[in-house]
């Protein structure tokens, strides 16, 4: 029987068995059309692919290729410094508070999700038959392949490659911050000002659904004291909520 010791520092077994999609020239071209969109000089488009492998397509084959899930964790690491290290340098008079406010708002999942499609990466994402026939373009698939390229950029090219792609990507967030402040999404600023009332409560309410299955959008409502405030509109329930609302 295995010790206590033994189990935790056991040999991982994500990627056992699993190997990497064998590139076709059509693939190839596509990933550096890619590559060359977003000012990276690959070598390693293996890792890119893999990087635009969404999990749901990497289990349809046999044996399973590996996807993008490590990458994202990489990726999300890498993110989180050079955004760290831009408010740094650039935000001096920020507190470590406000420093941590403004890098969570920076990269959280509505900012990557429009980074996201500023670059088109749903065009060149592997989906499996069910994911991409259903929620091509989903919120969470954009967010974490983008953070998953940032990680096969990392490896590929090394940090200061992937701190400088990243601060470009970044680049208006950046100025907004700089003329506006720390951002927040109209939810949190709601909230904060219910807050300064407790006899007031806040609560949220989906209003409705459409649009083709791949391609869902939601309008959720806010409603203070259990009459709707405003109303707001987004590809996710959570970033309806979050959306610049049409007051009442």
């Amino acid at each position: 029987m295995a010790t206590i010791d033994e189990k935790i520092f056991e040999k991982p077994k994500y990627d056992e068995g699993k190997i990497d999609e064998p590139l076709t020239e059509e693939r190839i071209a596509a990933l550096k059309n890619f590559a060359q969109s977003i000012g990276v000089e690959f070598t390693d488009f293996v890792m890119l692919n893999r990087a635009l492998t969404h999990k749901s397509y990497a289990r349809e084959f046999d044996p399973k290729l590996k996807d993008n899930q490590r990458l994202e964790f990489l990726g999300d690491a890498v993110l989180g410094l050079a955004t760290a290290d831009y408010l740094f340098e650039h935000f001096t008079k920020l507190t470590e508070g406000e420093l941590t406010k403004t890098r969570s708002s920076l990269t959280r999942q509505s900012t990557l999700t429009r980074l996201a499609e500023k670059i088109h990466l749903d065009d060149v994402l592997l989906l499996g038959v069910t994911e991409a026939g259903t929620t091509r373009g989903r919120d969470s698939n954009l967010e974490d392949a983008f953070e998953s390229v940032i990680g096969a950029i990392y490896l590929d090219c090394g940090w200061e490659v992937a701190r400088d792609y990243i601060w470009r990507q970044m680049t208006d967030e950046f100025e907004r911050v700089k003329l506006t402040g720390i951002p927040k999404d109209y939810k949190s600023k709601l909230q904060e000002v219910i807050q300064r009332d407790p006899t007031r409560k806040v609560t949220y309410s989906e209003l409705n659904e459409s649009g083709p299955p791949h391609m869902r959008t939601f309008e959720a409502a806010a409603l203070i004291d259990g009459k709707i405030f405003g109303r707001g509109v987004g590809k996710s329930k959570k970033l309806a909520e979050q959306r610049p609302p049409n007051t009442l």
